[in-house]
């Protein structure tokens, strides 16, 4: 319904994002088949195994010509007929645009825009297990959106890489930190990413970062460049590594980028002994290429002193497992490392190996993109549409410049020509019928290198939200974009304000969506990824890495599987238009598991069983209902979870529709815990499975 009468007052503050113009050229790609030399190089041969093709060029190079290629910037090979490389391209939600010039992706050409997904924080809101596979494909691993706009751009000679360094999969751990927005939430099975399968070939390239237990990055003057996280195996085992470990085996991530900070003493990019070589190629089975994060390698040597010479830190990088230096430090310092005997050439051999085979995948060694599987996408494949300045707090960070913005007010003004704007007036307020308050965070508040160091709102939003509410004539809608959590405990207990609409970061189509949900044509949905503490939770130490509470210095532990202590609203809490009631179905057999010491791989597979519920929507409108399955112990001991996420999806139902759901339940990673010493077992004992209100019990014994 569009009610033509009705006027409606939009408060908001709005700033713009800038577009450089440029000229685009052809797309470059190395086998040349118009270059008689590439017939004697092996290299160029796409009927051989990348791996001997990979082999057949790095014995090809100088060292000079070696060095050259373990930078982000990647220098030509001329003689070779090998283009320049840059490997640092952003996706986060939609390929992205930076001011700075050593990115691999322009926005200079034919192409001058591309679709601006929501921020990921927000997306993780839908708890949809089908559209985050979509979104996976789109975004991470297939491609099937973000990736075929890349490669688009590639195509048009926009770009010099198609090596993505996203997505961040970092765990939420604290409220405060600036880059939670970019993150699927609190939770490890959120954070796991589960793409396509991927073969020999790639579209385009997704990192996974940023390993391991990094969640900090400027507060109070501790900096992640220099931060050492004392995490604690139990802890590493249940929560920091599970996310990497699924983007590496079932996401079948091609990147990873290593972290600033060091973990228990030891830099990410240097931590052999538990974290490259060993862990993630050696016991996940990693096949792809590591970086550091930007001028990492330097912060070794010149600000954590862990390298004594800088030879020092490029050895103990190359020797731990890393492929390519984001900076030039590599390039620097690689040569003499090797003179002074600290490196050998053979690691050196080995990172370029890596590297070239993940281009070569790319398909950029295979001739002209022409006549290549993707070189037929062109611009006509990418959303554009008329040139517009966006808001950022539309868009979030690492955003690229989207096609068509359409802002809150837009949306608004949609449904009732008569929407004013304005940034703060109780006499405006009086006189409108409705009032839509927009507050909440932007990039100046929340973002990377920047932490925040309370959860309120600026101190003039919450005066001028109960200000308006007490002037208006109806109850007023809080809109709040952020990316973090907010204590909007004075709000949520005004009852003047009728509705609270968290709404992220919602990217280009926010303004639509919102105004959907506002006049009622759409129903919401969304849960939580995160738990909104109260203010009072920044008396806890941002530097503390414990995740288990302990009583007995009143430290309350950490996300919803941990913390013990007052929330502001729960993870996995949302509102909707609908009513919906659950059944959680009997199971036909006993279910009774024998300790997870004793269990291999066969018996893992054969104990899957699944979970049937279900559930019916008593409202009068159609809705996506997301339905989240937890598994608890009766008691929190032995650092048990309180309770743990193990399955999710979204249905959708009309109105008093029901149907019945199925999860799929896998015992030896749902119902085990980790032990101090990082090991997971099954213990014991009862669990209950729990949906909403409604619990189904089920008994491990040997």
């Amino acid at each position: 319904m569009k009610p033509p009468t009705l006027s409606v007052l939009y408060l908001i503050h709005l700033t713009s994002l800038l577009l450089i113009l440029a000229e685009s050229t052809q797309p470059p790609f190395s086998c040349d088949t118009s270059d008689p030399r590439t017939k004697s190089y092996l290299f160029c041969k796409t009927t051989l195994p990348i791996t001997q093709r990979a082999q057949d060029l790095v014995s090809r190079l100088t060292l000079d010509e070696k060095l050259s290629q373990l930078v982000n910037s990647a220098s030509p090979i001329p003689r070779l007929g090998i283009p320049a490389y840059q490997w640092w391209s952003e996706a986060l939600h939609g390929v992205a645009y930076s001011l700075r010039v050593t990115q691999g992706i322009r926005f200079n050409g034919t192409i001058q825009s591309a679709t601006s997904f929501p921020q990921v924080i927000l997306t993780a809101a839908c708890f949809d297990a089908h559209l985050w596979y979509r979104i996976a494909q789109a975004i991470y691993y297939c491609f099937q959106a973000v990736g075929i706009e890349a490669r688009a751009i590639y195509n048009a000679g926009q770009a010099t890489g198609m090596t993505f360094w996203a997505p961040n999969i970092n765990i939420y751990r604290d409220p405060r930190w600036g880059r939670g927005q970019e993150t699927p939430g609190e939770d490890p099975l959120g954070d796991s990413f589960e793409g396509g399968k991927l073969g020999q070939h790639l579209q385009a390239s997704a990192c996974c970062k940023h390993f391991t237990a990094y969640d900090l990055d400027n507060w109070k003057g501790v900096k992640r460049y220099v931060f050492n996280a004392k995490v604690s195996l139990q802890d590493l085992a249940d929560t920091y590594q599970p996310p990497f470990q699924s983007c590496i085996q079932q996401g079948k991530a091609s990147g990873i980028m290593c972290a600033y900070n060091r973990v228990n003493g030891v830099p990410n990019s240097a931590a052999d002994y538990n974290l490259l070589s060993k862990t993630a190629r050696g016991q996940w089975g990693f096949n792809g290429y590591i970086t550091s994060d930007c001028d990492a390698v330097a912060i070794i040597h010149e600000d954590q002193g862990y390298g004594k010479l800088p030879e020092d830190a490029v050895a103990d990088v190359l020797k731990a497992g890393m492929d390519v230096n984001c900076g030039t430090y590599l390039k620097k310092y690689t040569k003499s490392a090797v003179e002074k005997r600290k490196l050998p050439v053979s690691e050196i051999d080995r990172a370029l190996h890596n590297l070239f085979s993940v281009r070569m995948r790319l398909g950029l060694f295979d001739g002209n993109p022409v006549t290549q599987p993707y070189g037929t996408i062109g611009s006509d494949k990418v959303l554009i549409g008329p040139n517009a300045n966006s808001a950022k707090t539309l868009v979030g960070n690492y955003a690229g410049p989207p096609c068509k913005p359409v802002t809150p007010l837009q949306g608004l003004q949609s449904y009732v020509k008569d929407t004013r704007f304005h940034q703060g007036c109780n006499g405006i307020a009086k006189g409108a019928d409705h009032v839509v308050l927009v507050m909440g965070l932007d990039q100046t508040q929340e973002s990377e290198d920047h932490d925040r160091v309370d959860l309120l709102l600026p101190p003039k939003q919450q005066k001028l939200i109960s200000s308006i509410a007490r002037v208006a004539k109806n109850p007023v809608i809080l809109v709040l974009l952020s990316g973090g959590p907010v204590d909007i405990s004075f709000a949520k207990n005004d009852q003047r304000i009728g509705s609270i609409l968290w709404t992220g970061y919602p990217g280009e189509a926010g303004g639509r969506a919102l105004a959907e949900i506002i006049f009622g044509d759409h129903n919401p949905g969304g849960r939580l990824p995160v738990t909104w503490y109260p203010q009072s939770y920044v008396n806890v130490p941002m530097t503390d890495m414990r995740m288990r509470p302990e009583p007995s210095s009143s430290y309350p532990g950490r996300t919803y599987r941990f913390y013990q202590g007052p929330k502001a609203f729960e993870f996995g809490y949302g509102l909707s238009y609908s009513n919906y009631t659950y059944e959680i179905l009997p199971r036909s057999n006993p279910n009774r598991y024998m300790p997870f010491s004793e269990m291999g791989a066969e018996a893992c597979e054969k104990m899957k069983y699944t979970v049937k519920v279900r559930v019916k929507n008593h409202g009068e409108m159609a809705g996506k209902h997301p339905m989240l399955l937890f598994v608890r112990q009766p008691k929190m001991v032995n650092g048990r979870p309180v309770k743990q996420l193990v399955a999710f999806q979204s249905v959708n139902l009309n109105a008093g529709e029901r149907a019945e759901v199925e999860f799929e339940l896998r015992p030896c990673e749902h119902l085990s815990s980790a032990k101090k010493d990082g090991s997971m077992v099954i213990e014991e004992g009862s669990y209950l499975l729990s949906i909403e209100d409604k619990e189904s019990e089920i008994q491990v014994v040997k």
